[in-house]
């Protein structure tokens, strides 16, 4: 039998026939799969429960022609369970896992950085370390950094001149000088490109101390730059509860 085990995310699941479903899961070892959970939807099915979205379990899987199909389920911790009943928590969860699966587009392609960052996301989100809307941001700005679409928050991001600018473009890339600048550009104030920085490299303590005024810019900046660089945006993130 052609059996393979991972540590795996489920990021969302689909019914399938009466009483089965089809699991996508972002996995540790051979990126994102889609397997089908066989009676998963009956009451008595032994491991439902542990293949609901946000849930973090080792998993065995046995090679299929169209989907592999899923033998056993071993729960690590089920952080979409945790979530359920704080809103916001649970929005900002959804938006992690559809970006999660937004950023791994071809199936079976190991993607490593991003398993660890999404579990890692969603473990600082239940452990509530930090504000709910600092990791969500901190998630998305990661996510763009490994697949390549980090933006400059200092130099300009088209003639390399030092910075910090004044000005902010989606189009080019983040931070631009004024004579780089496209016609159509963002003004953020300098406290909101440096908590971002700061969201990218991981200093909670500079972002810890940010301002509500620059964290609201600095969310509505990121979620721009990610939808024009994802060329869609997120169905889950306009339902985010901001605070």
């Amino acid at each position: 039998m052609a059996l393979y085990r991972d540590e795996a995310i489920i990021l969302r699941t689909q019914k399938l026939g009466e009483a089965d479903r089809i699991i996508t899961m972002l996995t540790r070892d051979h990126g994102r799969i889609r397997g089908v959970a066989k009676g998963v939807r009956r009451t008595m099915s032994k491991f439902g429960a542990r293949l609901e979205p946000g849930s973090h379990v080792d998993i065995q899987l046995f090679v299929g022609k169209t989907f592999d199909t899923v033998t056993q389920v071993e729960a690590l911790r089920n952080y979409g369970e945790e979530v359920t009943d704080d809103y916001r928590r649970w929005t900002i969860a959804s938006a992690i896992l559809e970006t999660a699966e937004r950023f791994t587009a071809q199936e079976h392609e190991p993607a490593l950085q991003e398993f660890n960052l999404a579990v890692g996301a969603m473990k600082a989100l239940c452990d509530d370390r930090y504000d709910p809307s600092l990791v969500l941001d901190a998630f998305l700005l990661r996510s763009l950094a490994i697949g390549g679409y980090a933006p400059s928050m200092t130099d300009c991001s088209r003639c390399g001149k030092e910075g910090p600018h004044r000005y902010f473009s989606l189009v080019g890339g983040g931070s631009v000088c004024l004579d780089c600048r496209p016609s159509a550009c963002a003004t953020p104030a300098p406290e909101t490109l440096s908590l971002m920085g700061a969201l990218l490299s991981g200093d909670w303590d500079s972002a810890n101390e940010s301002e509500g005024r620059n964290r609201r810019e600095a969310s509505g900046l990121i979620a721009a730059y990610l939808q024009w660089h994802l060329e869609r945006g997120l169905r889950s993130l306009p339902m985010v509860e901001r605070v």
